[in-house]
């Protein structure tokens, strides 16, 4: 903490404030957020496309809409709104009256939006009005274009902590399935902000771009860290690459929060779009495609960390540039607090080396499913679901999801290896490897593949790639050319819309 600037001298009476505001509220939103506004209250605590707020007026406007919104402690809230001022607001209002906000994918249809609804048992929806029609007519819709007008007619007043604490829910991914809702812990104290920014060296009062939605599981948790950190948060509604750069431009901003996808996306600007100003670009969510990692240092400098987690582990490694630049497909080595664990199928430790079953420790695992439902525990190490290995170096590689390695005469493949292989190739702008049902082999891999531009790669160039580097077996049969990869709104490939 004091590396990073938290424990800076200042005026006696600002910082007895700030950590007497910690022992009234804990270490939620609505406690952060006060600790950061007693100790820096003129400092912008959120910048977007509309408005900038200081952390005095965030405190004030949240707390008037808590009073304003129709909940009480217990209730659950869904939000369902693009990156903005206006859901942040939200987010540290229903905290901060001791009620569960529930994070809702901006990408979900009206039918899975009515399934969560059900499932979650929302009583007030507060959403951007462009969601109106998937919302259809659920009694318990709050547009956010209502909520200056709900704040407005509530008078600035200091509220008492809650009876109870909330817990965030965020859903699952639900790119196999229904989203699930999964139930996160409010942090107990310092420990999980200190493992972050051990590795990541985000610095008290940074301005920091969250690029990636604030649905998101590492978005929410960059919301959480820049308001322990007194930073500035900076947010556009939607991702676009030139738009970002703009938006890091014009604030200031020398951190990045995104999700790998995005950082491709800026990759493909011209050089002089660059971002000459950028210190700290932090992703996570899912793997760094190829190369990426070392293209992207090679244009911006050793300025990448890659975070590993889950909604259920939240974090499991975080990857540091000399990580990267010496194995750019690690996922890094777990922080101060954490353990990992390869292990066999019978629950024993595997050899350095060797593939397994990847289960992690920390304080902030999942408090289990809404449903009920929980993951796979053993001697208190959550299942992340994936397969890895760790080397003689301790460094964490993840070899891909459990239920996504096939075998075929045989032999197991993981598609995410050939992935990699591909997503090397100049020619190639992104690519997915799954597989597929085969007569004769039980399974075959199937590449579908988006090509730059006018590249003229054909599908034999492609197979005698693989061919080259990798066993027979690796070999796609299936070459499919698309226009784009399906994708939800954080990014990730919709596997299950892939033609086959």
């Amino acid at each position: 903490m004091a590396r990073r600037g938290l424990l800076t001298p200042g005026a006696p009476h600002r910082v007895a404030q700030q950590f007497a505001e910690l022992h009234r509220w804990g270490f939620g939103l609505a406690g952060e957020l006060r600790q950061a506004a007693a100790r820096s209250p003129g400092q912008v605590a959120v910048i977007d496309e509309t408005r900038s707020l200081t952390y005095a007026e965030l405190v004030d406007r949240s707390a008037r809409l808590a009073v304003a919104l129709p909940v009480v402690a217990g209730n659950r809230v869904g939000v369902l709104c693009r990156n903005s001022a206006v859901m942040v607001e939200t987010l540290v209002a229903v905290t901060t009256v001791g009620a569960d906000p529930v994070l809702i994918n901006t990408g979900l249809s009206a039918t899975q939006l009515a399934a969560v609804i059900d499932a979650q048992d929302l009583s007030v929806v507060v959403h951007d009005p462009e969601f109106s029609d998937v919302l259809g007519d659920f009694p318990g819709a709050i547009p956010s274009s209502a909520l200056d007008a709900m704040i407005s007619a509530v008078p600035s007043q200091d509220l008492s902590p809650p009876s109870r604490t909330g817990r965030t829910i965020v859903l699952t991914s639900g790119t196999t399935g229904m989203p699930k809702g999964a139930q996160r812990p409010t942090p107990g104290g310092f420990s999980p902000l200190c493992s972050i920014i051990d590795r990541i060296p985000l610095r008290a009062g940074v301005r920091m771009m969250i690029a990636a939605p604030l649905f998101h599981t590492w978005a929410y948790a960059g919301m959480q860290i820049a308001l322990a950190l007194r930073a500035t948060i900076v947010l556009r509604r939607k991702f676009s690459p030139g738009g970002t750069l703009d938006a890091m431009r014009d604030s200031g901003a020398t951190a990045l929060i995104a999700v790998p996808v995005m950082l491709q996306s800026l990759m493909e600007l011209p050089p002089e779009a660059s971002l000459p100003a950028l210190e700290i670009a932090a992703v996570s969510g899912s793997a760094l495609p190829g190369g990426m990692a070392t293209r992207f240092m090679d244009r911006y400098g050793d300025v990448l960390y890659n975070l590993y987690g889950s909604t259920e582990a939240s974090w499991a490694s975080i990857a540091t540039p000399a990580d990267l630049r010496a194995a750019p497909d690690t996922a890094g080595r777990p922080p101060h607090g954490t353990v990992i664990a390869v292990l066999a199928g019978d629950g024993e430790p595997v050899p350095a080396g060797e593939t397994g079953r990847l289960f992690v420790g920390n304080e902030m695992l999942f408090e289990g499913y809404t449903n009920g439902s929980s993951r796979e525990l053993h001697d208190g190490l959550l299942a992340t679901g994936d397969l890895g290995h760790v080397d003689a170096g301790g460094r964490v590689f993840v070899d891909g999801r459990e239920d996504d390695m096939i075998v075929s005469g045989g032999e197991n493949v993981f598609p995410g290896e050939v992935e990699g292989l591909l997503a090397d190739l100049p020619d190639v702008l992104e690519v997915a490897v799954i597989g597929v049902p085969d007569d004769e082999y039980g399974q075959r891999l199937a590449a579908y593949v988006v090509l730059r531009g006018t590249a003229s790669l054909d599908a034999d160039a492609i197979r005698d790639h693989v061919r080259s580097n990798r066993a027979r077996f690796c070999v796609p049969r299936d070459i499919v050319f698309l226009q784009s990869l399906p994708r939800n709104a954080t990014g990730k490939v919709l596997k299950r819309e892939l033609p086959r």
